[in-house]
Parts: C-alpha cells; sequence; structure tokens
C-alpha cells in the first residue's frame, strides 16, 4: 500500500511539475498555448498583424484576425522574406536565421516569461532583429529569451518585414497611401508589434507601462527611427541600441523623390506597369529582383526629420537611453588605399580639414592607413553614432543615457580564424545565450555575461543599469565624457576614440 501511495504522489508532482503557470492565455484575438521550459513558459509564432500578403503586400500592417479556440505556439514562425542564411566569416548559424521557412507571412512574435501569474508587472523588453535590414528574424538562436526571463523580464522577440518587402516605395503606392506610409513598411510592422504588447502583455505577467525597446546593428537603426517616430510616443519607456544610429555621415535615409525613383525603376525591370501587377507577382520573384532596395525613407510622417536636429531640439521621445558600440565594429572598403592614395582622398574629402583628420587617422605607412581606413568605417557607422547618440540625450533630453564599449575579444576554437571583438560579438553577453554559441568559453566569459545580462536587466526594470555588486556605470556627460568599458572586467574609462569623435564633431558643425 505504502508503494502504490509513493508511485501515486511521484506521478503527482511530475505533473505538477510539468504543468505550467500559463497554460493558455488569452490575447486580444483569441487563446494561445505555449511550451513550459526550465521553468520559463515560451509562447512562439504569436501573430500581431495579419498576413502582409496579396493586396497588403506594401501596405501598412493590418489587423490579425480573431480565432477560435486555442492557438498553439510551440513552433516559431517563418521569418522574412529573405536570401537562403547561410553561414559567413564570424556569422556561423547561431547568428543567423534559420535558413527555412521563410515568407511574406512573417509578422508573428515571441514571448517568453517566468513569471507565475498575470498580475506580476514585470519589465518588458522588445528586441528589434539586426540584419542590415535584408536579413535576420525573432528566432535567432542567440535571441533566445529563456535565461533574461529567469533574470526577472517579459523578453520578446519580432520579425518585420525586409529588404524590397519592407522598403519600396513608388508614385503609385504614396497616392494610394495618401503620402503617408512611403517606403517604411519595416518601422511600421515594429510599431505594431509593440502596439501589440501594450494591448496583450500584461495577460503574460508583463508591466505595459515599463516596456524597453532594444536592438543591435539594423535593430539599432531602428530603435533609432522608433525614439524619434511621433508613431511610436507612449510605446516605450527606455531604450537599448547597441552598434548603430543615424546622425550622420553614413546616414541610411533616402528622400521620398529619390525611393519612388527608385521604385518606378524597380517595377521597370520587372515589366510591371502598375503596383497591381508587382502584386501579383511572386515573393520569389521580387526577392530575385529587389537588391539594393532596403534604406529607410525620410517621409515626414515615420521619419519627420534627420535624427540630430531631433534630438538636438529634444523632439525625440524621450526616455532612458543605453547604448555603445564594439571594437571591432568596422569593415574594409572595397579597395585598401596605400598611404598615398589615403592622404589624396583625406584631402578631397575632407579639404581645410585634412589634416586635422590625419592627425587622428595617420598614414605613414601603408599598414598605418590600412587600420586607420577600419577606424574611419567604424566611427562613422557605429562609434561615432552611438557616442552623439548619448552625447545629444544626456545634453539635451530630460533622462539619462549610459554608453559603452565593447572591447573584450570571444574566444575561438584553435582551426578557426580569430575576429576578435567584431560586430555582433556583444549580444549573446547582454542577452545571456552563450549557451547556445558554440565557442570555448571560460570563467571569465560567464562572469562577464552574467555582469553584462544584469547591467541590462537593471536597466530594463529602473532606467538605470546600477545594482549592489557591479562596478558603477556612470551616465554619460558630454563635458566628462566616459564610457563602460566592457573588457575582461567592466570598467569606466575615459571614452575611447575621443580624440577621433572630436574631429567628426568639428567637422561635422563645419557642414552646417
Amino acid at each position: 500500500m505504502k508503494k502504490i501511495l509513493f508511485l501515486c504522489l511521484i506521478v503527482f508532482l511530475a505533473r505538477a511539475q510539468s504543468k505550467t503557470p500559463f497554460e493558455t492565455v488569452k490575447t486580444q484575438n483569441g487563446l494561445v498555448s505555449g511550451i513550459y521550459s526550465n521553468g520559463v513558459n515560451v509562447f512562439k509564432g504569436i501573430p500581431f498583424a495579419a498576413p502582409p500578403v496579396g493586396e497588403l503586400r506594401w501596405k501598412a500592417p493590418q489587423a490579425a484576425a480573431n480565432w477560435q479556440g486555442v492557438r498553439k505556439c510551440d513552433t516559431f514562425s517563418a521569418s522574412a522574406m529573405q536570401a537562403k542564411p547561410a553561414p559567413f566569416m564570424m556569422y556561423t548559424a547561431e547568428f543567423l536565421a534559420p535558413p527555412e521557412p521563410l515568407s511574406e507571412d512573417c509578422l508573428y512574435l515571441n514571448v517568453w516569461t517566468a513569471a507565475k501569474s498575470a498580475n506580476e508587472k514585470r519589465p518588458v523588453v522588445v528586441w528589434v532583429h539586426g540584419g542590415g535590414f535584408t536579413g535576420g528574424s525573432g528566432s535567432v538562436p542567440l535571441y533566445d529569451g529563456e535565461d533574461l526571463a529567469k533574470k526577472g523580464v517579459v523578453f520578446v522577440t519580432i520579425n518585420y518585414r525586409l529588404g524590397v518587402f519592407g522598403f519600396l516605395a513608388h508614385p503609385e503606392l504614396s497616392k494610394e497611401a495618401n503620402g503617408k506610409e512611403v517606403g517604411n513598411y519595416a518601422f511600421l510592422d515594429q510599431i505594431a508589434a509593440f502596439e501589440w504588447v501594450k494591448k496583450n502583455i500584461a495577460a503574460f505577467g508583463g508591466d505595459p507601462n515599463n516596456v524597453t525597446l532594444a536592438g543591435q546593428s539594423a535593430g539599432a537603426f531602428s530603435v533609432n527611427v522608433l525614439m524619434a517616430s511621433p508613431l511610436a510616443k507612449g510605446l516605450f519607456h527606455k531604450a537599448i541600441a547597441e552598434s548603430g544610429g543615424m546622425f550622420g555621415f553614413s546616414l541610411r535615409m533616402k528622400s521620398v523623390a529619390d525611393a519612388e525613383q527608385t521604385g518606378a525603376a524597380f517595377a521597370q525591370k520587372l515589366q510591371a506597369s502598375s503596383i497591381a501587377d508587382l502584386r501579383a507577382k511572386s515573393a520569389e520573384e521580387i526577392l530575385k529582383a529587389g537588391g539594393g532596395i532596403s534604406s529607410p525613407v525620410l517621409d515626414k510622417y515615420v521619419i519627420v526629420g534627420d535624427m540630430y536636429s531631433l534630438f538636438a531640439n529634444n523632439k525625440q521621445n524621450d526616455v532612458p537611453l543605453l547604448t555603445g558600440w564594439n571594437a571591432g565594429d568596422r569593415f574594409p572598403s572595397p579597395k585598401t588605399l596605400t598611404a598615398e592614395e589615403f592622404k589624396a582622398d583625406a584631402e578631397k574629402k575632407y579639404g581645410a580639414f585634412a589634416n586635422d583628420f590625419l592627425k587622428v587617422y595617420p598614414s605613414a605607412t601603408d599598414a598605418e592607413a590600412k587600420e586607420s581606413q577600419l577606424e574611419v568605417s567604424g566611427h562613422m557607422l557605429f562609434g561615432w553614432q552611438n557616442y552623439t547618440w548619448a552625447k545629444l540625450q544626456s545634453k539635451y533630453g530630460k533622462n539619462k543615457a549610459y554608453l559603452y564599449f565593447f572591447k573584450h575579444v570571444p574566444p575561438q576554437h584553435a582551426d578557426k580564424p580569430d575576429f576578435g571583438a567584431f560586430h555582433s560579438a556583444e549580444f549573446g553577453y547582454f542577452l545571456h545565450t552563450l549557451h547556445n554559441w558554440d565557442r570555448p568559453f571560460t570563467a571569465v566569459d560567464r562572469k562577464l555575461e552574467d555582469q553584462m545580462s544584469s547591467y541590462w536587466v537593471n536597466f530594463a526594470k529602473t532606467g538605470n543599469p546600477n545594482a549592489k555588486g557591479l562596478p558603477e556605470w556612470k551616465a554619460f556627460d558630454a563635458a566628462k565624457p566616459q564610457a563602460m568599458i566592457f573588457g575582461d572586467v567592466p570598467q569606466t574609462e575615459i571614452l575611447p576614440s575621443k580624440a577621433q569623435f572630436e574631429f567628426w564633431d568639428k567637422y561635422r558643425e563645419s557642414l552646417k
């Protein structure tokens, strides 16, 4: 009898442990069920908008349809249409969207929550993926939200339209939309996802009044756009931007006229005489012909002005900001210039400022010129952008900014090339997902991962990354510019590349 009771107790406990706190969750569109993993409820592939296919291709996202019964959300949705993801350079499969399925029907999001009830009001982080606006997905392995959920946030990843599907402009589309959304469908998708979060995340134990917008690379460009867009006002309360911004020099925005001209040429290339003709073509045909269309459009609707002016006049959505860049945020130019070519190019580009430029980007030898070229690419596209973002927010905004510089080099297998602290190397540490990355990590990496993810979670909770037991991370001060340096251990230091950034500040002022 005792043996039978003991076995019954084991079965009861097993069932109790397998039962999830959120067996079903009621969203505004219907009930959803997910999976339970290591104390975390995971919901994959929840629709936040209608599939942007057929007549909805190149239109603002529409409301998702309601459903009856319980929708099983235990599998990631298709990623947005893109070239089939394949590893390259340092970007192994852990950094990429799954190679399939890929589809226009991609407007879905994923939720990780360790809340035990819908009343907990945990801080929410919504992650916008990178990928140059041409690739990526919310289902990238290094974006897994389980560990951050265990640290106390409700973590959400989203998909959005990419490339020609996310950024095509055309005179006929402008007329169709009464001149509102011109080409920026990707950002409208992101805004729709945040609107879904505002309406639904409380049911998952999240606080709709404490939402952090976060992203890396193209995701950071997106954070920049949404932080400056009146359409996103009130949808988030903090912002995290890793490696990317649009404050000048490498600005990736097109005018409406240029974007429409590019779109008209695209239609002609496909022998389409109307948008109806383009919408009738397959997604594969569109993708194959659409290379090069992936730039945000200064449409005066989603993007209402240049970023520098908006922030300098405190017209952004003023929220606490955490931003920074990596030591390896730089890319080689199509052609590497010799020392003499580099000097000649500087004189041509910067005129009276050429000598100042060459002081901070020296070129006494070909090797030095090559290194300076890499530094220039990294600073113009990333470093100066994130520094400027922190500077403008701290100087003109009401909320604080926190700046970082990631220089820790993730360990690599002996038979693989070492790319240093490369572009994207940091987010596995911030997101606490090194366990999904095939590298020979050490105790140093694990400790840094725990510290960086703790800063991240603290910021999401309160707008301040600091907490007891962590080295102090001081808010950015333009008068005494410092940054949190993530080497093997976190420590505050004088702003890296200070002389170079001061040159770009001075040069930018001369262009007014």
